[in-house]
């Protein structure tokens, strides 16, 4: 071994120490927290519940969705308005991002709180229309598209634009010689987030807006499964032929032909909005300046502490399950492990789980698992830890190992594996931003994160007490993201893809 190349590979291994002494305490402190969530099974014979879905998913009944077409249009379009929208508030904002805190603690606040979360909200305004639809996704969407697009921008190459002749005005720069050069990856982002808001659309359905997760719902909530598989397979089947009829010179016309579908527009009443916005949404004590009822107004939430620390345990549950599936996962897709057949298979399995979003697994896994934090733990875990370990094998692919003579254990531990972990690792705390608002929405099935009392609280047109748990939960949401940033070592952002950084798949 050279002189040259020790201090490299000492470097190298105090990083890989470092990293799994990290991973390892994320781990213990799980373990140490679990026996306080309720992990209980409840129903009376869960494996003949998933034996009836199983069937019901291999055998679907097709004939079922021969009267959704307008359901699944409806999903399209709020999806490609949304993404559209947020992009025509989001490219101005993220020029302006780097250059204004406000600005950039604006665009965290809004992207903290999950799409599902405005509709609740904006429903009260906007009822059951296409307004409350595609402003759910691109009030999020806008902070998003600011943020990722200024993280791009970031990374263009100075020197072509250095090389301009002085006296280049700065919005001609920007036109001739900098978009040029990262539009490829602003558009393969913004197309990322349209698969990202079909997802987002289907769910708006969970909260009564007429898209196929409305009908998803009714279906599995029926015990209908043979219709349920029916609607996921066109689902999966929507998402898997994203790239045909999402392609570039279609999505206009879509989008046109969309406006047809998204009416009737509500009447929006001046004066109610302004009292909605100004009055409904605070709580009284603090618009009469009281501070001592405020505190006691506080006091008057039931279970507040309970459902912030069942949602900052059931993030934690769901990091360190998704570090164990992605963990567990990642060779069934890479090309150094198994033949093709079983590494199509793997890699179909993985795309199945990242696809299907955490909020309808965690549905079916309560179904047949009854409520308590166990199906949103399995949920969050598994599409997490899918997304990363499929991400994890594209970059293992790219490997050229030392030794092809090594059996498939030593190939996965000590050859690539080391090579990987720093990389998953970065994945895994860019992922939990998204983890912890995925684990405040859970909520909304019954499991007592602050998503419970958020829905219980409109239900009982409790507006003001809804609006100060979602500041909660966004406030909850920053502080876990900073905590992943100030948690992940700055060497290991290098050792991901490209495309695979906060501005790519993870940042989903």
């Amino acid at each position: 071994m050279s002189a040259e190349r020790a201090p490299g590979l000492l470097a190298g291994d105090s990083l890989n120490l470092r990293l799994a002494r990290r991973s390892l305490g994320l781990i213990a402190l799980c373990l140490v927290l679990l026996p306080f969530a309720d992990l209980a099974i409840t129903t009376h014979d869960p494996w003949a519940e998933l034996e009836r879905m199983l069937s019901g998913l291999l055998r679907p009944d097709i004939l079922a969705t021969q009267s959704l077409p307008h359901a699944i249009a409806l999903t399209i379009g709020f999806a490609l308005w949304g993404t559209l929208l947020g992009v025509a508030l989001g490219f101005p904002l993220a020029l302006l991002f780097p250059r204004s805190r406000l600005l950039r603690g604006s665009c965290a606040f809004v992207r903290a709180i999950h799409e599902l979360f405005w509709a609740l909200l904006l429903l009260q305004v906007f009822g059951l229309s296409a307004v409350t639809a595609i402003a759910a996704l691109t009030i999020p969407y806008a902070g998003i598209f600011a943020k990722v697009y200024a993280e791009i921008l970031e990374l263009t190459p100075r020197a072509p634009v250095e090389a301009l002749p002085e006296g280049v005005g700065r919005l001609s720069r920007f036109v001739y010689a900098e978009l040029p050069m990262v539009w490829a990856r602003l558009s393969s982002y913004t197309r990322y987030r349209f698969e990202c808001a079909m997802r987002s659309s289907v769910l708006l359905g969970f909260v009564g807006l007429p898209t196929l997760g409305f009908h998803l719902e009714s279906a599995f909530r029926e015990g209908r499964y043979a219709e349920a598989g029916a609607l996921l397979w066109v689902f999966y089947l929507m998402i898997a032929s994203l790239h045909l009829w999402g392609h570039r010179r279609l999505l206009p016309w879509i989008a046109l032909g969309s406006l047809f579908l998204l009416g009737p527009w509500p009447d929006i009443d001046g004066a109610l909005l302004w009292r909605f916005v100004s009055v409904d949404l605070w709580p009284k004590p603090l618009l009469d300046g009281d501070l001592a009822g405020l505190w006691q107004w506080f006091g008057e939430i039931p279970d507040l502490l309970p459902a912030i620390g069942n949602t900052l345990l059931l993030g934690l549950m769901g990091t360190a399950g998704s570090l164990v599936v992605a963990l567990l996962l990642w060779p069934l897709a890479s090309r150094h492990f198994g033949n093709r057949p079983t590494r199509m298979a793997g890699k179909g399995v993985l795309i199945l789980m990242r696809s299907t979003p955490e909020l309808m697994l965690a549905f079916i896994f309560l179904l047949m698992l009854g409520p308590s934090m166990l199906p949103a733990w399995l949920a969050l875990s598994l599409h997490n830890g899918a997304l990363i370990a499929f991400l994890v094998a594209r970059h293992a692919d790219a490997i050229v190992p030392g030794s092809h003579a090594l059996p498939a254990s030593a190939r996965y531990a000590y050859e690539l594996l080391p090579r990987l972990y720093g990389g998953l690792l970065a994945l895994l705390f860019y992922r939990a931003e998204t983890i912890i608002r995925e684990t405040a929405l859970l909520g909304m099935l019954g499991i007592a994160t602050l998503g419970f009392h958020i829905d219980s609280s409109f239900a009982y047109l409790m507006f003001d007490q809804a609006f100060v748990l979602l500041l909660i939960t966004a406030g909850l949401n920053i502080a876990v993201d900073a905590l992943a940033r100030r948690y992940r070592p700055r060497e290991i952002v290098d050792t991901i893809g490209e495309h695979d950084r906060p501005t790519g798949e993870a940042a989903c």
